[in-house]
């Protein structure tokens, strides 16, 4: 991640994942020029946000079981 750019579209895919509502932008049918050119780093955070929530279902089930 060596621009801007590629930040961005990891944290937008990865935001995707970890927030508890639809992803706005595909409601709208709106495409960011950023997950245009950096459609790699927006799947990649997309795929940390499910390893995320897999972490926080271990770390919920270790504390209430």
């Amino acid at each position: 991640m060596n621009t801007p750019d590629e930040l961005h579209a990891f944290v937008i895919g990865l935001c995707e994942i970890l927030a508890p509502w639809p992803a706005r932008y595909w409601t709208f049918g709106a495409r960011l020029k950023e997950i245009e050119d950096e459609h790699h780093y927006y799947m990649f955070g997309r795929a940390m946000g499910v390893i995320a929530w897999l972490i926080i279902a271990k770390i919920i089930q270790e504390v209430f079981w």
